[in-house]
């Protein structure tokens, strides 16, 4: 088994299923249609974008994001520094618990960044290409000898200034439970002395305050069966927590590093007051 590839005990059959309201199949197909149309759109409008400055970049990813999650139906709840500071000469590695396939545009509605991301999601339609053209970092988990030089790449990206988002729990998780943070990413952190920003995902219904199972993408669930969940879940939010930041400088190393990251995301205690609630 591989370092990348950890075992996770979520199946699409006890863990992805949606217990609240349901959307008509009719309203669900357009949503999904929206979701599509918006995720395209930002495809197309991706060279140029990369032509602007890096914080007008920034502004037009976390608007285009945040309008992806809500085309597809799902409402965006943020607590915690909903505004990023501004960019310092060394980057910020963002770490995060792992359910869905919506994380991705959801840190990107708060926390634009260079993502890390298994190398199968640069075929994924539509994501994928916005995932290359993103900057995105693609690691192969199921190669060993690949490590060190993914750890370098991360290290050198957070060196130039790059904000980097992990997830390291190497895998999705259904929210009920959750995996351990890998400390490779956090070894990155240290080489490049750059801080670490927690943060912590969560989906809920109307009816249910715990995990929310449409958002859950795990096991060998396809994802045009994750997509059609989502959009006929009725009363779907997603739960953003930022969390402050934790210094790299004088930690006794990447696993110290990782565990103190994962017990931020974990505590729900750590999270801060809402200062934002998008619907």
């Amino acid at each position: 088994m591989s370092v990348w590839l950890p075992a996770a005990p979520c199946t699409p059959a006890e863990c992805a299923h949606h217990e609240d309201a349901l959307r008509p199949p009719i309203a669900a197909g357009g949503l999904l249609v929206a979701g599509f149309a918006v995720t395209l759109l930002g495809v197309l409008c991706v060279p140029a974008a990369l032509l602007l400055r890096q914080h007008h970049r920034d502004r037009l990813i976390r608007r285009w994001a945040y309008t992806v999650v809500r085309a597809f139906g799902v409402r965006v709840r943020v607590t915690g520094d909903a505004v990023p500071p501004a960019r310092a000469s060394t980057g910020e590695l963002v770490v995060a618990n792992h359910v869905s396939w919506l994380d991705i545009p959801l840190l990107a509605t708060v926390l634009p960044a260079r993502m890390l991301a298994k190398s199968e999601i640069r075929s994924w339609p539509l994501l994928g290409p916005v995932a290359a053209l993103g900057g995105t970092l693609f690691i192969e988990r199921d190669r060993l000898r690949a490590l060190p030089g993914t750890v370098r790449a991360l290290a050198g990206a957070l060196v130039a200034g790059s904000r980097v988002a992990v997830f390291p729990e190497g895998g999705t998780w259904c929210g009920r439970t959750g995996g351990r943070f890998r400390p490779a990413a956090f070894q990155a952190a240290v080489d490049a002395a750059a801080p670490v920003r927690p943060v912590r995902i969560a989906y809920r219904t109307s009816r249910s305050q715990g995990a929310a199972g449409a958002a859950a993408f795990v096991g060998d669930d396809p994802l045009a069966a994750s997509l059609w969940r989502v959009v006929t879940a009725a009363g779907l939010t997603a739960e953003i927590h930022v969390l402050p930041q934790i210094s790299s400088v004088g930690e006794p190393g990447r696993r110290a590093l990782a565990r103190r990251a994962q017990s931020a995301v974990a505590n729900e205690s750590a999270n801060l007051p809402p200062s934002s609630v998008h619907h």
